[in-house]
């Protein structure tokens, strides 16, 4: 690990100063890729800014039917807030999967979809529920939130403040999880409101991506046979040593299939 400037600023007037203050900086929120890249030195920032002790960054909350979560909030805590429970299972279940113990209590909601590692389980989440990511500078719809392959439309000194989900009528997810990481290889997020169904990916492309045609059938008639009768065009799935791309399209396949079995006997 190479030398670098290190700052903990209180509130984000002092956060993005001190961003600004240097040519090749980073923000530090659980530090769950940053840091061990940096301690092979695949990355050298000139200065770490600490986000952990902004209080505005954290915290969950409910307001007309939106849960707010802020993006400094680490796994465990969404995990085991009632206020989730109760709105959005799912979403907790989800959070209670990820990684082990010390991750989810050290690696945050924001960034974790910040990052954008294809393979990380929040970006089904966020495609696969109304959402939007409130910045530092704007408003984000879910949708226009993941560029790619470890890409987002944040700008460099954009800071991720809260993400808001619209709650459902149901939702599930579900993971074929590598034994080792916790990653997924395959992740489904499937969820039902009154004037939709949203249907999200991850770990089997190079970014999280919608079923938008299955999407609809599925709004229309919610059972598994709509899943047989739907050509999903899915192309260019990861091919790799955990699983190779037809294997992976068949999980999508089985897993959509036992995420609406599920919900129906809800």
């Amino acid at each position: 690990m190479y030398a670098f400037e290190y700052f903990a600023p209180k509130n984000l007037q002092e956060a993005t100063k001190a961003f600004n203050s240097f040519n090749d900086s980073k923000w530090l929120a659980g530090g769950m890729t940053l840091i061990p890249s940096m301690k092979l030195r695949m990355n050298a920032p000139s200065a770490l800014i600490d986000l952990s002790s902004i209080e505005q960054l954290k915290g969950i909350s409910i307001k007309n039917n939106i849960l707010s979560i802020g993006a400094m909030t680490i796994h465990a805590d969404v995990a085991n807030s009632l206020d989730v429970i109760n709105s959005l299972p799912a979403l907790a279940s989800l959070a209670s999967g990820i990684g082990d113990p010390q991750v989810r209590n050290r690696g945050t909601i924001g960034g974790s979809i910040a990052n954008n590692d294809p393979a990380a389980d929040y970006p089904s989440a966020i495609l696969g529920l109304k959402s939007k990511i409130i910045t530092s500078k704007k408003e984000i719809d879910a949708g226009n939130f993941f560029n790619g392959f470890f890409s987002t439309s944040l700008d460099t000194d954009e800071l991720i403040v809260k993400i808001n989900f619209q709650i459902p009528e149901s939702a599930i997810y579900l993971k074929f999880a590598n034994p080792v990481s916790r990653y997924a290889i395959v992740g489904i997020f499937l969820s039902k409101y009154h004037d939709e169904v949203r249907v999200a990916v991850t770990g089997a492309a190079s970014c999280v991506f919608r079923v938008n045609e299955l999407e609809e059938g599925l709004f229309h008639d919610f059972c598994s046979s709509v899943v047989d009768k739907t050509d999903y065009g899915i192309t260019n799935l990861n091919d790799d040593i955990h699983a190779n791309s037809e294997y992976r399209r068949y999980l999508i396949k089985v897993m959509i299939k036992k995420a609406i079995s599920i919900l129906q006997k809800k």
